[in-house]
C-alpha cells in the first residue's frame, strides 16, 4: 500500500520526538493500516528532513510496540490479533486499578483536581456522541482514562498507559467500530467519575474491571463478524 502523499506538516526542523508523536497519531487514526510498511526514505522525503530523525522516530515507536521491525524487511504497523486486544485491556485494568488506589490514598485535593478534569472530558464526549463523531469519541474515551491515570502522579504509570491508550485507539478505529452501546457510553464514564469522587474503592475497582471486560467483548465480537464477512 502506498504511503499517503501528504502525511502531516511540521513547523521548522522536525525532531525525532515530534515526528514520532505525529506519526503515532496518524497510525491510531488509521491513516496507516495494520501490517502496512512505513518507508523511512519516503517519509523523510515527505517531511523534507534527513533520514536520521525519521529512523530514530521509527525506533521509538517500535519500542512502544506500535510499529514492528522485521529483519531485512523493514518497519510495519502492528497488526492486533484477538489475544493482543485481551492483553491490552487486561493491562489497562491493572494500571487503572493501581492508579485508582494511588488517587484515593493521595487525598481529597488530588482527587478533586482529577475529577474536575474528567468532568470536562465527559462534557465534550457527550457533545461528540450527539453527532456520532467516532474519531473524536475514541480520542476523548482514551483522554478520559489517560487523565484518570495521570491524576495518580506516577510518571511510570503514565508512560505505560500512553502506549496502551494508543493501542486501544488502534483497536477501535482500525476495526472501524461504532461504539455498540452509544447510549450508555457517557454514563459508564460518569460512573467511574462518581465512584472516584465518593471514594468508593471496592466499587470503583469493580466498575473499572467491568468496563474493560465489556470493551474486550465488543472488540472481539466485531473482529469475528468482520472475519466471517471476509
Amino acid at each position: 500500500m502506498a504511503m499517503p502523499e501528504v502525511l502531516f506538516a511540521l513547523e521548522g526542523r522536525p525532531t525525532a520526538q515530534l515526528i514520532a508523536d505525529q506519526l503515532r497519531e496518524q497510525i491510531v487514526k488509521g491513516m496507516f493500516r495494520p501490517g502496512e510498511q512505513i518507508n523511512e526514505s519516503v517519509l523523510a522525503s515527505q517531511l523534507r528532513t534527513s533520514r536520521g530523525p525519521v529512523r530514530e522516530a521509527l525506533q521509538r515507536l517500535c519500542q512502544e510496540g506500535i510499529l514492528v521491525s522485521r529483519r531485512n524487511r523493514g518497519v510495519f504497523v502492528l497488526e492486533l490479533a484477538t489475544d493482543d486486544i485481551r492483553e491490552i485491556y487486561a493491562v489497562r485494568e491493572a494500571v487503572e486499578a493501581t492508579a485508582a488506589d494511588a488517587l484515593l490514598d493521595a487525598g481529597q485535593e488530588q482527587v478533586r483536581d482529577t475529577c474536575q478534569a474528567l468532568k470536562a472530558i465527559i462534557s465534550d464526549m457527550a457533545k461528540q456522541v450527539a453527532v456520532s463523531d467516532w474519531q473524536s469519541i475514541a480520542r476523548l474515551d482514551m483522554q478520559f482514562h489517560t487523565s484518570f491515570v495521570a491524576g495518580a502522579g506516577n510518571t511510570r504509570l503514565i508512560r505505560i498507559y500512553e502506549t496502551l491508550a494508543a493501542e486501544s485507539r488502534m483497536c477501535i478505529l482500525n476495526l472501524e467500530i461504532a461504539y455498540p452501546r452509544i447510549d450508555v457510553l457517557v454514563q459508564e464514564h460518569q460512573n467511574i467519575l462518581d465512584l472516584l469522587e465518593s471514594g468508593g474503592r471496592e466499587e470503583l475497582h469493580k466498575v473499572i474491571k467491568q468496563h474493560m471486560q465489556t470493551a474486550v467483548e465488543d472488540l472481539t465480537a466485531t473482529r469475528k463478524e468482520k472475519e466471517v464477512i471476509a
